[in-house]
């Protein structure tokens, strides 16, 4: 069956290239659009990402960690008397103005953590380390972030909310969504927002050894007044949530890969449908022979998973150029393994609509309908 599905493909070289076409068409779209939102995504679960294993602790009416309220420091001490902890570390998050001599205003999202521990923080930076930040002004800024931050060399001065700063380290690909990320002490970052030295916007609670994370984080929720504690995963998964409900973000990607999905089956099954009107005499001698519907069926979806799979190898390659065009300007994607797969059995599975169209035709075709030919 294999060979002869081969044999219907060469002999009709037009519309073997439009159906390939379809499906390369389909998988760049649909991929695109899906490495756009897994960058937006990760971009509005940034500040959890970069600092794994701790139980996040925000004001109990905050549902996303990138709307956050002042807190008193004096909670931490509280919630360090729970059992199960380990440590609490305050971290003051707020935006700020960056401004160039002679350039524009643009926002910032300052991340104030505290010395010498740097919860909250990056584990390392691409150039300078966390002592680095100690010295009056300094601070972190992206490669990447160069709209932001025009000069992203070491030592580049600039003013943040009208208050001097300089690039102490440098991040590669530690970005936020609509902010830029900076870090600093937790000292200078209140200092940059006028903010109170007894407030925080954010405590991070280690779990002792052996301690399960979810019940210390139960027991702040049942014993600290005025705040919520979540588990990294929760916290991120609730803000990007939170964010897809308030916006027009899955509606304007949702919509293209819609698109993407009823174009390629559209593409596909027309193309095989012209192509099997072209051989209604092939397939009707085969039938007058004896092959059964079944066989002829399966003949025509063998044909369309061999669009399929180069079609989808094509389309992948594309993605690979977009995405590293991408990389250029600091939109770091990824797919995994599970997703991958499940992608190219979502690509099969529009040739395989494609080929049902086409196979309706040819099914309805009588035996003895090819003397009429």
């Amino acid at each position: 069956m294999l060979r002869t599905a081969w044999k219907f493909l060469f002999y009709d070289k037009a519309n073997s290239l439009g159906a390939l076409l379809g499906i390369v068409v389909s998988t760049f779209l649909i991929g695109q659009q899906i490495s756009v939102f897994n960058f937006i995504t990760d971009g509005i679960g940034k500040i959890v990402t970069t600092a794994p294993g701790y139980i996040w602790v925000l004001d109990n009416k905050t549902q996303n960690i990138n709307d956050l309220h002042p807190l008193d420091v004096r909670i931490q001490y509280q919630i360090a008397s729970l059992p199960g902890v380990q440590k609490v570390y305050p971290v003051y998050i707020t935006n700020g103005y960056v401004q160039y001599e002679g350039g524009d205003k643009e926002s910032v999202k300052l991340i104030g953590v505290e010395p010498p521990d740097y919860a909250g923080a990056p584990a390392g930076f691409f150039a300078g380390t966390h002592q680095d930040l100690l010295p009056d002004g300094g601070i972190s800024v992206d490669l990447y972030e160069e709209r932001v931050f025009p000069i992203t060399d070491l030592g580049a001065t600039f003013e943040i909310n009208g208050k001097r700063a300089y690039v102490a380290t440098q991040t590669k690909g530690v970005r936020g969504f609509a902010r830029a990320f900076s870090y600093t002490t937790i000292d200078r970052a209140r200092w940059f927002a006028n903010g109170s030295p007894y407030e925080a916007t954010v405590f991070l609670v280690k779990a002792a050894p052996g301690a399960s994370p979810a019940q210390v984080r139960d027991a702040i929720n049942d014993n600290a007044f005025g705040v919520r504690a979540w588990l990294e995963g929760e916290l991120r998964r609730t803000s990007v949530i939170f964010y897809l409900k308030h916006s027009s973000i899955v509606l304007a990607i949702g919509t293209m890969v819609v698109f993407a999905f009823i174009s390629g089956i559209a593409i596909v099954g027309l193309t095989l449908y012209s192509s099997a009107i072209d051989h209604l005499r092939d397939y009707g001698t085969m039938k007058a022979i004896g092959a059964t519907n079944g066989y002829i069926r399966k003949l025509i979806y063998t044909q369309a998973l061999l669009f399929g799979v180069p079609g989808f190898a094509i389309g992948q390659l594309l993605i690979r150029l977009f995405r590293t065009a991408m990389e250029r300007q600091g939109v770091l994607v990824s797919f995994t393994l599970e997703f991958q797969l499940a992608f190219f059995g979502l690509i099969c599975l529009i040739a395989l609509l494609g080929a049902a169209f086409a196979s309706r035709r040819v099914i309805r075709l009588e035996p003895a309908a090819v003397f009429r030919f």
